[in-house]
């Protein structure tokens, strides 16, 4: 007899018409195949942006207009240290949704897929009852083990369709976790408007020499962001329209960095940090800031343990950060970590495998094959390619910026209380070299962790994507994410 069976049984001190009522319910709650935890479980919402530094929102002190993600703010908790562990789109997307991290998976380069026997939200989540909802961008896979309700407008979030699905959930009493994934402000940068952002008006990161395109594209980036921001307001509002503000579980998250140059597809903070929002009515403290290190893989055992799931994700990578949120802890992690790959992408190298760790206070870099220019689609920007020129002409900044970008040592060390930016390498520093050996220490046990091989599991990123003309085609590779024969680079032809 389980443990409900036996409350029933020592507080059954009631009629046979009250015991059969129970007992009746008890059996249509079998048959259905769950409980309904609609009265006590709240909703998810998580709205993605894509391709957005975190510290150029509003909220964060940056120059983007984004009232409705700042008003959230006041509403919630601001986590001033989260991270995802790949800087590019589709290894972030994965990490989220499976709460693990990317060479455990299988999903380490970009527009890849898991191995089959990787548990996503889906898996966790509708056995608890919740409809599982994915609007907008998608850029994960193989499909059939991502078995969302999928939606979207133009690689953006169908507002008629979320609308529908918060009025269904509501008239069924069923909770929903709906991920709604924009594709803004992804370049080319081409929407919101760029005249609220003048080109004479804006500044620059500095790390980001001043130049005519850069100043331009810019402007348009920081007008899509805007653009994002609207986003958030349509999707607070149905929240609204529908009377779910209370029991509805809020996230807004900023993915990785930008396509300019130290921040996607580097292990910069300007690439690995994200900014997450937070916001739980009469729970989570209105207007709180936390210095905690969160990592995307911690979402997904953090809404298990809100919910009241029976696995909290303890098989998972990630960690609760409910105490966080709840104000009753101001840490949870002391290191995150980093994985780039550049095997696989649009103009990136054959092998380019970058390593990072970070605490509090420092950061590590390896740059695991660093004898050769480091490359990616950034590279071919209007915006770099207007520092190369400007470089070619004598512009001393510029051509810094250019060889620093490209030409990586085997080792980066940064101190982020001095140096915010990692604009100083400190490796060669004599007085560094105790915290450099103990980050060293820990990013070498978190990749033996993971099964990452460095060098050998970059070259085997390409096997694992799906095959060329078929939708959701899978590799001849074996499944069960262990390390296969190294392979030579000539040996493969996909290089986008």
């Amino acid at each position: 007899m389980d443990g409900n069976s036996r409350v029933v049984r020592v507080r059954g001190w009631c009629s046979w018409g009250q015991f059969a009522v129970v007992f009746a319910m008890m059996i249509v709650f079998a048959v259905s195949g769950r409980v309904s935890f609609a009265a006590n479980q709240p909703n998810f919402l998580v709205v993605l942006a894509d391709d957005c530094t975190f510290r150029d929102l509003g909220c964060y002190g940056g120059q983007a207009q984004t009232p409705n993600i700042d008003q959230l703010a006041t509403e919630g908790m601001k986590m001033a240290r989260c991270f995802q562990t790949a800087p590019m789109c589709s290894p972030t997307r994965h990490n989220l949704y499976t709460g693990q991290y990317p060479v455990k998976t299988g999903a380490y380069p970009n527009h890849t897929q898991t191995f089959d026997h990787i548990k996503n939200v889906n898996h966790f989540f509708k056995p608890m009852g919740y409809r599982l909802a994915l609007s907008g961008k998608v850029h994960v896979g193989p499909r059939p083990l991502f078995p969302f309700e999928y939606s979207s407008k133009g690689n953006n979030p169908d507002m008629e369709m979320v609308d529908e699905l918060m009025q269904q959930c509501k008239a069924e009493d069923t909770p929903f976790c709906l991920f709604a994934c924009s594709n803004e402000p992804h370049s080319p940068w081409n929407k919101g408007d760029a005249s609220k952002y003048p080109t004479s008006e804006i500044v620059l990161p500095p790390y980001l020499p001043d130049t005519p395109k850069m100043r331009d594209g810019f402007s348009r980036y920081l007008a899509e962001i805007s653009y994002f921001d609207d986003q958030v307001g349509q999707l607070l509002r149905l929240v609204e329209k529908h009377g779910l503000t209370e029991n509805t579980v809020v996230m807004v998250l900023s993915e990785q960095g930008n396509s300019m140059p130290f921040a996607k597809w580097t292990c910069y903070d300007s690439g690995l940090q994200s900014a997450m929002v937070v916001r739980w009515p009469g729970r989570i403290q209105p207007g709180s800031i936390s210095d905690a290190m969160v990592e995307y893989v911690d979402v997904l055992p953090t809404f298990l343990e809100i919910a009241g799931g029976k696995d909290r994700g303890a098989s998972l990578d990630g960690r609760s950060f409910l105490p966080v949120l709840l104000g009753d802890q101001d840490k949870h992690k002391s290191f995150v970590y980093g994985a780039m790959t550049t095997r696989g992408i649009i103009n990136g190298n054959e092998c380019y495998p970058i390593r990072s760790v970070r605490s509090q206070t420092h950061k590590l870099i390896l740059n695991l094959q660093h004898d050769q220019p480091f490359t990616n689609a950034c590279v071919k920007s209007p915006e770099f390619v207007s520092l190369v020129n400007a470089a070619a002409t004598g512009n001393a900044a510029a051509k810094a910026a250019v060889d620093r970008y490209q030409n990586r040592p085997a080792v980066e060390f940064y101190d982020l209380v001095t140096d915010p930016l990692e604009m100083r390498n400190l490796a060669s520093d004599s007085g560094q070299q105790a915290t450099m050996a103990l980050l060293k220490k820990q990013l070498q046990s978190w990749m033996e962790s993971q099964g990452d091989e460095g060098i050998a599991t970059e070259y085997r990123a390409n096997e694992h994507k799906p095959k060329r003309g078929g939708s959701g085609g899978r590799s001849k590779q074996k499944r069960n994410g262990t390390a296969a024969k190294k392979q030579d680079p000539a040996q493969s032809s996909e290089n986008k």
